[in-house]
């Protein structure tokens, strides 16, 4: 891929540089491409808060959280293509070797687009509300859908993305890791109350996915160019079309987040995470470390932001901020 770096862009990295100091976050990244080419590559801060900790660079593997849901979802868009899953609104109990009362109304449908009502109280699985009924942001679907993949895949998620997506487009920057490297921010790992959770499993049951500034824009590229990276057609088209287009039940009323198979598309409610004046058919995901990676197919774009953020200060508004770097993005993006 080209690389051209431009001044037009800095604007977006001083914003994301005042950003990173407000949070408290030690490092920061932004990276766009822009028609197969990086036209902008900034890096910001250290790996920790001691003085001598490694500078942030094209190296640097942040834990991206919640962004590796997308990987999940591709994971289940592939097993529909290879005749593993009929369909997305077949019931989660159809392909689980378990009894799960609780979720006999659900669809993969609803686990993939949040609107499945399923939580954890008190060590138990309960409804919250009817499945499609309402929209909440929930880790009880993503556990039945990562246990889904391990089922019909016969192989861990993160197995079968290793050997299905990241060998295949040469993501070798990314995956579940465990153990602290010098090239990984694992500052999260030293709170006690880390905000992402246990990272013992190698399996990709866990928040514990890192992957480089540049490798999570590549994520993004793959999704807007439908797999097809330099001319090679790696993935099929239709396995692309499927995540990005909208899945949310149109039962649920228009205020509500519309998403994909994970990712969330844009739509004009106060409740989602894109900017308003990014333009239609824009999608993006976000992690609660501060990651997020946002691609414009109307500007041939994607752009990724990395942090490593531990705490929300007061004042914080963690949606106000992620609309207005998508917003800043796509204003930059649309006059460069």
């Amino acid at each position: 891929m080209k690389h051209t770096q431009s001044s037009h862009f800095q604007p977006l990295n001083d914003y994301v540089h005042q950003v990173q100091r407000r949070i408290g976050a030690t490092a920061a990244a932004v990276y766009i491409i822009h028609k197969d080419t990086v036209v902008n590559e900034w890096y910001g801060g250290r790996h920790g808060s001691e003085p001598d900790s490694r500078s942030v660079d094209e190296k640097t593997q942040f834990n991206v959280a919640s962004i590796r849901k997308t990987y999940l979802g591709l994971a289940i868009s592939l097993l529909i293509e290879q005749g593993e899953i009929h369909s997305i609104d077949d019931a989660i109990c159809r392909y689980l070797d378990k009894d799960i009362p609780q979720a006999e109304e659900v669809t993969l449908r609803h686990l993939l687009t949040h609107t499945h009502g399923l939580m954890e109280m008190q060590g138990k699985l309960v409804c919250e509300f009817p499945a499609g009924g309402d929209w909440a942001y929930r880790n009880t679907g993503i556990a039945l859908l990562t246990e889904l993949v391990h089922q019909l895949a016969g192989h861990p998620l993160s197995t079968y993305m290793q050997r299905n997506v990241f060998d295949l487009y040469g993501l070798h920057e990314t995956g579940w890791r465990t153990e602290a490297r010098e090239e990984m921010i694992y500052n999260y790992y030293e709170d006690p109350d880390t905000w992402v959770g246990p990272n013992d499993s190698t399996a990709g049951d866990q928040s514990n996915l890192f992957a480089s500034t540049r490798d999570l824009a590549h994520w993004g590229a793959i999704h807007m160019n439908k797999g097809n990276i330099g001319g090679d057609q790696l993935i099929p088209e239709s396995v692309f079309d499927r995540i990005v287009s909208p899945q949310t039940p149109k039962s649920l009323p228009d205020h509500e987040p519309l998403n994909g198979f994970i990712w969330w598309l844009q739509r004009d409610t106060p409740l989602n995470q894109l900017g308003e004046r990014l333009p239609g058919g824009a999608y993006q995901v976000l992690g609660i470390t501060g990651c997020a990676c946002l691609v414009i197919p109307e500007y041939d774009a994607v752009v990724v932001r990395m942090y490593n953020q531990l705490s929300n200060p007061g004042g914080y508004d963690y949606l106000a901020d992620i609309r207005q770097f998508g917003n800043m993005a796509g204003d930059l993006l649309r006059t460069f």
